[in-house]
């Protein structure tokens, strides 16, 4: 009996609960620090950038400029989106974050000690290294560190993590206005996300890199290798992109000036919209790994197409709550989206293929705000209403070229 008993197998071990939630979650380890990152400087971010339009307005730009703003953003999002990917696949994940985060912080000092409004734009040059540059580096973490079947998953954490701060953040941001100012209400925020940024960069030496050689390949043959569907997928983008390009920084100037809606309530709009994206993300990423990406990419593209145009006809401050969820209704596919672009990016070359994809992506939407700053002048509701019907194309034009089987 001894003897049977000493030959039989160990009963399984059931895991206890934090490690089945952090499975549920894929929380591993890189991907976590990665996401974490971008919890830290989104929050201290979004106490001031929904409020950069008004902040801008109150160092004397007009809305023509506010406009070009939104426009310089698109375009260093598009240019600095390869080199972003270059350098995290040539020095490695963890140097990129590092660079990143240092340049992004000589932009929020600049934003700080600005007296006109055209020091911004300096500013944006140096902001947008974060926003811009980190994010190849991000989807690369996560397409290094999890199987396909985990990644929408990995993407739903990380993008979780990014709008919390959303929910947060900008009322506090509209609080710390409504008590002492714009200017200086902003200036806090920035004070706060320079701490951030501090604590971020120790955080981030934590991340655990390898040692293997990218391949030698230029910007032509990253191109090359695209699958046919990425670019198909990248088509249907842009045009979705350039709806929302559009209106994104006129939105706040349209609730605030033609609804009258107070910059304090706007932060609380921005909050029902995140709260929105949150609820629905952890569902929809771990059905969209079981059957498929294209469904939820297409609620999404269907949510740009009608946030802008429930904007204009929102008749009071509860239609504006309900324009509001449908914008955090696009994220619903978010994290399918970036997992397609992740399985369909080769691995040696995940990262400057995501920043090319992006870098065509930005530098096609560039004109963008600009065109709705300018199509304002007409009426404030034109440029909304366009935005709506580009919206719709792009959505048909990704249902009818984006092949099922290459979206699960």
């Amino acid at each position: 009996m001894e003897d049977a008993l000493k030959g039989s197998s160990p009963p399984a071990q059931i895991p206890g609960w934090r490690i089945r939630v952090a499975d549920y979650l894929a929380l591993e380890h890189n991907v976590t620090i990665a996401s974490a990152a971008v919890f830290l400087i989104g929050f201290g971010e979004e106490l001031w950038k929904k409020f950069l339009p008004k902040y801008l307005e109150a160092l004397g730009a007009t809305t023509p400029i506010i406009g070009l703003f939104g426009t310089a953003e698109d375009f260093f999002d598009a240019c600095y989106q390869y080199p972003g990917g270059f350098v995290a696949d040539r020095f490695g994940r963890r140097r990129a974050f590092l660079l990143f985060i240092t340049l992004a912080s000589l932009g929020y000092v600049i934003y700080l000690f600005s007296t006109s409004w055209s020091l911004l734009f300096v500013g944006l040059a140096l902001v947008m290294a974060w926003q811009s540059m980190a994010s190849p580096a991000i989807f690369a973490v996560i397409g290094d560190s999890l199987p396909r079947e985990r990644r929408a998953m990995g993407f739903t954490l990380q993008s979780i993590l990014k709008r919390v701060p959303i929910v947060i953040a900008p009322m506090v941001g509209g609080a710390l206005i409504a008590s002492t100012g714009l200017v200086n209400g902003v200036h806090v925020g920035l004070l706060i996300t320079l701490a951030l940024a501090a604590v971020t960069l120790v955080l981030v030496l934590k991340l655990k890199t390898t040692n293997q050689p990218p391949p030698a390949m230029n910007i032509r043959g990253v191109w090359r290798s695209f699958h046919r569907v990425l670019k198909r997928l990248l088509i249907s983008d842009i045009i979705i992109r350039t709806c929302e390009g559009m209106t994104g920084v006129l939105a706040i100037l349209y609730v605030t000036n033609v609804h009258g809606v107070s910059v304090a309530a706007y932060g609380t709009l921005i909050a029902v919209q995140m709260i929105a994206s949150i609820v629905v993300y952890i569902p929809a990423g771990r059905i969209a790994d079981r059957i498929g990406r294209k469904p939820f990419v297409i609620l999404t593209f269907l949510s740009f197409a009608l946030f802008p145009v429930a904007i204009v006809f929102a008749s009071n401050f509860w239609w504006l709550i309900a324009a509001y969820v449908i914008g955090g209704l696009r994220e619903i596919g978010e994290p399918s989206r970036k997992a397609m672009i992740v399985d369909l990016a080769h691995d040696n070359i995940r990262a400057r293929s995501v920043g090319l994809y992006y870098l065509v992506r930005s530098l096609s939407i560039t004109p963008a705000a600009a065109i709705g700053g300018l199509l304002w002048k007409i009426a404030p509701e034109v440029p909304f209403v366009t935005a709506g019907v580009i919206g719709i194309v792009g959505t048909v034009v990704f249902i009818v070229t984006v092949e099922e089987r290459y979206a699960s």
